[in-house]
């Protein structure tokens, strides 16, 4: 009886935290979508990868927000040769961010007025840290680009700093050949998410506990 009391609260304790996982995870990304339509709507510049998302929308015609969603499924694709294996993060992060975007940019307007565009933009820029948090400390698995990333890292035995700087630079001169919005928010942006996300990140952390695993079954000395 003892031990299924030990195994049933454990497997409590397990739902428990992986029903907060699960709804950290989704608000996280939904917040991730909207802060990045607000930024949009700002008209200041966007991070790397969402100019790159710009662009290549600008191009072909198809929604911001389809189109983040269609390259995180592009770039998931390049896990496969670096062999790096999706969550459920990975997976809700491709389908929420840009859907979430979209419905943000359909509901708010464009802004005119500069003072009101640069206060959306510092909002966004806090809200995406937010919401960065929130996702990763869920701890159900990277977007598809950070994934890449440290993929590459990995494989390569290459430094955080040079592949990702080589990665976001990349994107971000493509994104802004294609048309997509570089400006003070850019730059603004990668300054301020870094230092944002480490503050927010310990906050949202979920660590695995030991008390949400099952506790072994101690050894009795065989009688004779």
């Amino acid at each position: 009886m003892q031990k299924v009391a030990i195994l049933s609260n454990a497997t409590f304790d397990h739902i428990q935290s992986m029903t907060r996982r699960l709804i950290q995870l989704f608000l996280g990304l939904a917040l991730y979508g909207i802060s990045l339509g607000v930024m949009v709507r700002a008209n200041l510049g966007l991070d790397p990868w969402d100019v790159f998302h710009q662009g290549l929308a600008e191009r072909t015609g198809i929604s911001l927000g389809m189109m983040v969603n269609l390259v995180g499924a592009a770039v998931l694709l390049l896990w496969i040769p670096i062999r790096q294996r999706p969550g459920i993060g990975t997976i809700a992060n491709v389908f929420l961010i840009g859907t979430f975007a979209d419905l943000t940019l359909w509901l708010l307007p464009p802004v005119e007025n500069l003072a009101l565009a640069a206060a959306m933009m510092i909002c966004a820029i806090l809200l995406n840290g937010i919401a960065t948090g929130a996702y990763i400390g869920a701890g159900l698995g990277p977007g598809p680009r950070d994934g890449l990333m440290t993929g590459l890292v990995k494989r390569t035995g290459g430094s955080v700093r040079v592949i990702r700087t080589s990665i976001e630079v990349t994107v971000l001169a493509v994104g802004w050949l294609l048309g997509g919005t570089v400006g003070l928010g850019t730059v603004l942006y990668a300054v301020a998410i870094g230092p944002i996300v480490h503050r927010t990140l310990p906050l949202f952390a979920i660590a695995e506990r030991e008390a949400d695993l099952p506790a072994p079954a101690k050894c009795c000395p065989q009688q004779v």
